[in-house]
């Protein structure tokens, strides 16, 4: 039992490990979207099926030695992928579909290592039944949930400050290297004479097949939490607050549940979690509905999480009740992975393509209680399709046809408030006016969540006034206007948003504006005229700005403007070392870097000081304070990074800066190394 748990335990480890480092390794290279995170989650979803289905594939058709002699040699094979470091031609040009280039890289880079990672489950589970005369191994599953958790708690708070990128990859290597030996181990030792499939032992005590409707029930149980996960993530992250490492909430929620139904079948309880969900699927309905009850943000996500929670142990603890015999383990855990993948699937690339909008939040609050009527009707069909059986399902299925219906008129609601709802792989962008044409203060904005990208008056006479983050008081606004006014200026700005920082630009000048969305453009333009009414020559790259700045030579820029934050999501590449140097190569000498640093929850003040420094460059904060109702200008911070001439030059001018402090011992952000934990607010 001990090679079995240790193992499993490790490859468990692993698997989850590997996530946020080949993740963090690629954000990079396609703009520090959070939609990376998704199409990740795509892959190993997808490779965990693959996993899943070769583990059922060789348990049941192979005979032990012959068991033994594949999985060896791919373990062996896979030896050859390490270390997990990808290769640069990976890196897009621009105007590439992400989805599709992101996939093919972590195929090529980690692909063989985490399916046979994903495969130690199941396998080691059914070979543990073998060899223990049908013992039951769900125990097993819930260590390796267990070790998943441990794994994700550990990345942000353990390996990530301590150690750079490449050194975590040749450790997670290392411990891939120890993983393979284990499990060659573990495979040979369970290896045995019979020429027949595992799965044919005529000796095994008779089970009876599962049924097609349990396994397309055992599917659709996988698949809801799956959605579930996904979706509240990106309502948590996106609609309610975009706090760091938010998401690592729903995460270990989800598996959580998987813990606790699979370890015992004494917390799941259906008459409790059956009042528990009800709860759950009426509040959030509730929360999305006209005048919502006052709720403050913290216990927002609290309660948002905690009914995801719920409606994962609903989901995990039916589908625990329903587990079958050993013998078709490893077939039970291809119906799981086929659920996880195809709720990862619907949510990472289907929605995206076809909705407008997150519709796929209220369908993955309506599947649940979907599927637990459909867990209960298989489980006591006789008892519902008679007598008072009969009537209680069809109250149950108006229900459900009621919740249906009321999350329909919610989402139409939602949708007619707004002039356009559009959306892709970088999320869901939203215009909408609000104000009055006739005194002045009719404006419209974009929204990306909770977040304003910038707004613009619509009256003629207030049309070109610079608003929101970057109005004349703002840091962005002190770096443009410090420049000499007799002499054409070139800009690079990288973020679009609505284009308001095109508003400076005069005739002569040149702005070159960095985007990697490219449904942003066409909403600044079609919608907002900062840039159609420039009198700027005003150029727009399409792509990650860093990787197309790396392409270009040096471009004599005057000042560069960087504003890629969604939100308080932070686009760590943008602030880093090398991107500073890369920064430095493209302006002037007596060029102004203008980062945008407005955040409640992270200090970013020495990070951009310490980047400063290593080019030898000046740090001074422009922070400009705002009431809240102040439409036209907004509460900002920037720092302005320049040599130590141009600021002596232009003292008068930057007087409104103060010195950055930098904290003792503070390490400067790389590309290999970067602590968002070491900055988070103390408030």
């Amino acid at each position: 039992m001990a090679w079995y748990a240790l193992t499993i335990f490790l490859s468990s480890f692993l698997l989850f490990q590997v996530q946020p480092i080949i993740a963090k390794i690629i954000l990079p290279w396609f703009g520090g979207s959070a939609a990376v995170w998704n199409t990740c989650m795509l892959f190993f979803q997808a490779a965990l099926l693959g996993g899943y289905t070769y583990a059922h594939v060789l348990f049941s058709k192979a005979p032990g030695r012959k068991q033994f002699q594949w999985h060896a040699g791919l373990l062996l094979v896979s030896l050859a992928a390490l270390p997990i470091l990808p290769s640069s031609r990976w890196k897009p040009l621009g105007g590439e579909e992400p989805v599709w280039l992101i996939l093919g890289l972590l195929a090529a880079t980690i692909g063989l290592p985490y399916f046979l990672l994903s495969t130690t489950g199941p396998l080691l589970q059914a070979w543990y039944s073998r060899a223990n005369a049908g013992a039951v191994p769900y125990r097993l599953f819930a260590l390796s949930n267990f070790s998943s958790l441990l794994a994700l708690i550990s990345y942000p708070l353990f390996v990530e400050p301590s150690l750079e990128i490449e050194a975590q990859a040749w450790i997670w290597s290392g411990g891939y290297v120890l993983f393979a030996l284990t499990c060659a181990w573990v495979s040979y030792r369970a290896r045995d004479d019979r020429s027949a499939p595992a799965g044919d032992n005529s000796e095994d005590p008779p089970a009876e097949a599962p049924s097609a409707r349990l396994r397309l029930l055992w599917v659709g149980l996988a698949a809801c939490p799956s959605v579930l996960l996904l979706a509240v993530t990106t309502h948590l992250t996106q609609d309610v607050a975009a706090i760091p490492f938010l998401w690592i909430v729903p995460l270990i929620l989800y598996l959580l549940s998987f813990i606790l139904t699979f370890e015992t079948d004494k917390i799941y309880w259906r008459p409790l979690w059956i009042l528990l969900l009800a709860t759950s699927l009426g509040f959030v309905l509730r929360m999305e509905m006209d005048e919502p009850p006052e709720v403050g943000m913290i216990w927002l996500i609290a309660a948002t999480s905690g009914a995801m929670f719920v409606c994962s142990m609903v989901c995990h603890g039916e589908l625990a009740s329903l587990k079958p015999h050993p013998r078709y383990l490893t077939s039970f855990y291809v119906s799981l992975s086929v659920g996880g993948a195809l709720g990862g699937l619907f949510v990472g690339l289907l929605a995206p393509m076809f909705f407008n909008a997150y519709h796929e939040y209220p369908i993955g609050w309506w599947l649940t209680f979907a599927l637990f009527l459909a867990a209960i009707a298989h489980k006591d069909a006789a008892i519902l399709l008679q007598g008072r059986g009969l009537i209680v399902l069809t109250i149950l299925l108006v229900m459900l046809g009621v919740y249906g219906g009321a999350w329909t008129n919610v989402q139409r609601k939602f949708l007619r408030g707004y002039r356009i709802t559009a959306r892709n792989f970088y999320g869901t962008l939203r215009v909408q006016d609000e104000g009055d044409l006739h005194d002045k203060t009719l404006l419209r904005q974009l929204l990306h969540g909770v977040i304003n990208h910038g707004h613009q008056y619509l009256h003629p006479d207030r049309r070109r006034e610079a608003t929101t983050y970057y109005c004349k008081e703002s840091g962005a606004g002190a770096a443009i206007l410090s420049r000499n006014e007799m002499v054409p200026h070139k800009v690079g700005v990288i973020g679009l948003g609505t284009g308001t920082l095109a508003a400076y630009g005069r005739i002569g000048d040149e702005y070159h504006i960095f985007e990697i969305n490219p449904l942003v453009p066409q909403l600044a333009r079609a919608e907002f005229s900062f840039l159609n009414e420039s009198r700027a020559k005003v150029e727009i790259h399409i792509g990650d700005a860093r990787l197309t700045l790396e392409r270009t030579p040096p471009m004599q820029l005057d000042v560069i403007a960087v504003d890629a934050f969604s939100g308080d999501s932070v686009p760590v590449h943008l602030l880093t070392r090398e991107a500073m140097r890369q920064y430095d190569r493209h302006i002037a000498r007596d060029g102004i870097i203008a980062v945008h640093i407005s955040n409640r929850y992270l200090d970013l003040e020495p990070v951009i000081r310490a980047g400063a420094d290593s080019i030898g460059k000046a740090a001074l904060e422009f922070s400009d304070e705002r009431e809240e109702g102040d439409e036209q200008c907004y509460g900002s911070t920037w720092i302005l990074v320049m040599s130590q001439e141009t600021r002596k030059a232009k003292e008068a001018f930057l007087r409104a800066g103060t010195e950055i402090k930098l904290p003792a011992n503070f390490r400067t952000w790389t590309d290999g190394f970067s602590n968002l934990i070491g900055v988070l607010r103390k408030k």
